[in-house]
């Protein structure tokens, strides 16, 4: 995998329906071997920008090249792109392993070479047993499983998962991200994947593209995306944290003070004295007690248990949201409780105030 290295191109894609711009000049580049994931809300652009790279649509303008050729005109089944779909498009009245040759005859494959090809593949995501089986017979995991095998079973170049997992169970849903990811590595495919569920693109991407309004506002690794969130809607659509609106009242060599409904809080950014910004801590990095530089006190309003530690939902100014994750809540602490909760001057992000956020 070489992250962005071009082997998939997207240049000043655009696409408006009526008066809604869907896409808004989209550029993203990747590596072959790649796995990114377009992460976002419903009407982002994302499943647009999915389909104008399947072929499925034309894009307004830009253009869309792969492995050094331009495909933005050519149709979907020239491209060397397999697509999986959010209901699986398999056909119901042929069996597992017809479907997953079907692609391969369409193509002209040779016969001696159909058989073994549906079984590796079959094999690969781990539905042998069910080779003769009716489509119909399966459950929703499995239907999943031989649509992966059909799309990869003809060699594609790209392949593209449109919101793959969305019908599944949790728990089945959290085990075929695992396997996805084990498989598309083992084969080496390059991949793109539609997913509104940050936990789903965290888990499984190289990199993930957060899309809103018809624009990438962030492209990076997953730690990246959840550690240093360009945008105040990044910040809030992937992961939680703790927001504080406030106003810089000082500010000298790259520090800030920043005045807010909660208190002033000290920070690692460049603004000048007066501008209004939004500070934004990510919950498991604030602690309770005052061990830390930045300070405030909240009043407890709710603590949620979930397992490994337990989440808890402070009183706040309007505007602002104080949220604390830690491992154990203390003995006395009720709804109502004052506590003191800190954090480190570097754990805090900052941002203009101005700019959208969900």
């Amino acid at each position: 995998m070489s992250g962005g290295s071009g082997f998939l191109s997207v240049a000043g894609a655009a696409k408006t329906f009526g008066a809604a711009t869907v896409l808004d000049g989209v550029d993203l580049s990747m590596g072959r071997g790649e796995f990114i994931s377009l992460l976002g809300p419903s009407g982002c652009g994302k499943t647009t920008l999915l389909r104008i790279v399947a072929g499925l649509m034309a894009p307004d303008q830009g253009k869309v090249a792969l492995d050094g050729q331009d495909i933005t005109r050519r149709p979907p089944h020239k491209r060397d792109v397999s697509v999986v779909f959010q209901n699986y498009a398999l056909f119901p009245h042929l069996s597992v392993a017809e479907n997953v040759a079907f692609g391969l005859k369409a193509r002209g494959a040779p016969r001696d070479e159909i058989a073994p090809t549906v079984a590796k593949y079959l094999g690969l995501v781990q539905m042998s047993a069910f080779a003769g089986r009716s489509i119909k017979a399966l459950s929703g995991g499995q239907q999943q499983r031989v649509a992966v095998a059909r799309a990869l079973a003809v060699g594609p170049k790209l392949l593209l998962l449109d919101e793959p997992f969305s019908a599944l169970d949790r728990k089945l849903r959290e085990a075929m991200q695992i396997d996805l990811k084990r498989i598309l590595r083992d084969v080496g495919t390059t991949a793109i994947f539609v997913t509104h569920d940050q936990d789903e693109a965290l888990t499984m991407s190289d990199r993930i593209a957060v899309m809103y309004a018809g624009r990438i506002e962030q492209l990076g690794t997953p730690a990246e995306i959840y550690h240093q969130p360009a945008t105040p809607f990044a910040l809030g659509f992937v992961g939680l944290s703790t927001r504080l609106p406030g106003k810089v009242t000082e500010a000298a060599d790259g520090m800030v003070t920043v005045e807010t409904a909660a208190g002033s809080l000290r920070a690692r950014a460049n603004f000048l004295p007066g501008s209004p910004v939004l500070l934004g801590i990510r919950p498991e990095r604030m602690v309770i007690g005052h061990d830390k530089a930045n300070r405030i006190e909240a009043p407890l309003a709710d603590a949620a248990f979930q397992g490994a530690r337990v989440q808890l939902h402070f009183h706040a100014p309007e505007d602002s949201q104080i949220l604390v994750e830690t491992p154990v809540l203390p003995a006395d602490a009720g709804p109502g409780t004052k506590l003191k909760l800190s954090w480190d001057v570097e754990d805090t992000l900052v941002y203009p105030a101005a700019v959208a956020s969900p």
